[in-house]
Parts: structure tokens; C-alpha cells; sequence
């Protein structure tokens, strides 16, 4: 079973060279919950509406993660039932803890490159800030269109990592400004995560009407720290990075992030733009289901 920490290691060595493959950077669940959950909470609406899940019938999560699509979707569509699946045994205990669907939803390890779900077992299936993260994303796609059914629908969402997802944005333009070094692990760089680029792996992958478009959120923080605290968690690209920043490297980023985000009084609460790419697409109904569908 590939791990999280494996599935960036892979990615992050042809790419972002110098990534330790070993680090720790989505091994603490209630860490990258407070680090990250709270945007897949405001950002996982959005994707449950571009795609317009069905309100019935089994629906596929894609890492899962913490259980934020997951849970939305079970709020939203009373009639479905939800699985995640997540390489992160730690991350599918913690969903499981949170789980208040338990009739409805449940959580399991399992790798998106190889479902042991049978075919056309889904209604519907969706990704939310995963896909970039995959070894291979094609063969994920083949995957999960196998086990979803004809004229159901697959969707995915990362972030725009390049251009508006301010909070990384800021972070990483002011990583590069005191080290150069950290240029070649900016997030920037992850594949799948520029305009036009998901779209047209859904296109590759045989799926129909396909359509791709950015979605927005804004984040409200309460002050700099309820910014900045969470990167210090070590979760993520951006957190494994402040894990290598001691002393007065630390304290030069963290002064570094303020001027990027013009602020003068670390009290003061901000908001911050977020976006990300989503896509969605139909799997082709083949005949034999257009002429069941027909007789039925």
C-alpha cells in the first residue's frame, strides 16, 4: 500500500528535487486538519455542486484525507452512500473518529492507482486536493472510471498553486525571496495544477463532456499567528519546508511572509482569496446500457 508520504515522494523527486521522501509532512492527521481542513471544509461545497452528485447510490471519495468531501456530501445528499479511501491509515482512523454518517459513510486504505472496488460499483466519484499528489494520475483516472458506471459522473479540484491560492502564494514567493534554493519546491511546480491541464487529462482518460473552471473561496484568519501557527506543524510541502528553518532563518521567513502580506499588526485579522481547478466528466454510456436503459 502506497502511503502519503509515499505518494509525495514519488512526485517530489522528479520535480521537487531535494524533497526528503521520508519526511513527515502527512503523517499527523489533527495537524493537517488544522492546517489545511478548514479550506477543504469551505472548498468542498463547491466541488459537490459542479459536479451535481446524484442523491442516491454509492459515491467514491478519492483521498479522502480528514473526511471533508466526504462529509459534505453525506450532508448534502441524504440518499447516498459515501466511501473514502486514503493510503494514510492514520488519516482514515481519524475520519472514522469524526464520522457522524456512520450508517451512511465509512472510510478505508486504499490506493487510487489500484481500487479493489468492481466495476461500475459508483454513482458518482470525486477527488478534492489529491490528484496532483498521485504517481501516476493516469492510471488513477483509468481506475476510477472502472468503477464508476456509464454516465456517472468523476471529478477532481487542486489548487492554484501558481497564481491564486494566496495563502501558499505568499508563503513560498517569500521562501524564494531569503533562500534560493527553495524555489525548486514550490509548490508551483506539481503537475495538474495550471489551467487547462486537468481538463485535458479527463479529456485523455475517454471521459465525455468534459468541462473545467476555477472555483473560489476566501479565508477569513483571525490574526497573523492563526495564519502562520499551522505551517509550524510541519504538514505539507510548505510545512516540511519550515521544519528545515531554525532560528534566525525562521524568524527571517516569518518576516518575510509578513511584508508579502503587508501586515503591520500581527493582531489584526485578514482575509486571503483562494482558487482552485476543477474539472468534472461523463463515463460514456456504451450501448448495451443506452439499450437496458431503453427496455427498462
Amino acid at each position: 500500500m502506497i502511503s502519503r508520504r509515499a505518494l509525495f515522494g514519488a512526485f517530489a523527486a522528479p520535480a521537487l528535487c531535494g524533497q526528503d521522501r521520508n519526511s513527515n509532512m502527512f503523517a499527523d492527521a489533527e495537524a493537517y486538519e488544522r492546517f489545511m481542513g478548514r479550506w477543504s471544509r469551505l472548498v468542498a461545497p463547491l466541488l459537490v455542486d459542479f459536479t451535481d452528485v446524484p442523491n442516491g447510490g454509492q459515491v467514491l471519495d478519492v483521498g479522502a484525507g480528514v473526511g471533508s468531501l466526504a462529509f459534505v456530501i453525506a450532508q448534502r445528499k441524504s440518499k447516498a452512500r459515501v466511501i473514502g479511501i486514503d493510503p494514510s491509515k492514520e488519516y482514515v482512523a481519524y475520519a472514522n473518529s469524526r464520522n457522524t454518517f456512520p450508517a451512511r459513510t465509512s472510510f478505508q486504505i486504499g490506493d487510487a492507482q489500484e481500487l479493489h472496488f468492481a466495476d461500475a460499483t459508483f454513482r458518482s466519484s470525486l477527488s478534492l486536493l489529491v490528484f496532483n499528489f498521485i504517481p501516476d494520475p493516469r492510471k488513477a483516472l483509468r481506475e476510477v472510471r472502472r468503477v464508476t458506471q456509464s454516465g456517472g459522473r468523476i471529478s477532481a479540484a487542486v489548487w492554484d498553486y501558481g497564481g491564486q491560492m494566496r495563502m501558499l502564494r505568499a508563503f513560498w514567493d517569500a521562501a524564494v525571496s531569503i533562500d534560493a534554493s527553495a524555489e525548486r519546491l514550490d509548490e508551483k511546480h506539481m503537475p495538474l495544477c495550471r489551467e487547462g491541464e486537468l481538463s485535458q487529462l479527463w479529456k485523455q482518460g475517454g471521459l465525455e463532456s468534459v468541462h473545467e473552471q476555477p472555483l473560489e473561496i476566501t479565508m477569513r484568519f483571525h490574526s497573523f499567528m492563526d495564519y502562520w501557527d499551522p505551517f509550524l506543524l510541519g504538514q505539507g510541502p510548505a510545512g516540511s519546508y519550515v521544519r528545515t528553518a531554525q532560528g534566525d532563518r525562521l524568524q527571517a521567513l516569518r518576516e518575510a511572509v509578513k511584508r508579502r502580506l503587508s501586515i503591520s499588526d500581527e493582531s489584526a485579522a485578514l482575509t486571503l482569496p483562494a482558487r482552485v481547478w476543477a474539472v468534472r466528466g461523463t463515463v460514456p454510456i456504451h450501448r448495451s446500457s443506452e439499450t437496458s436503459a431503453r427496455t427498462a
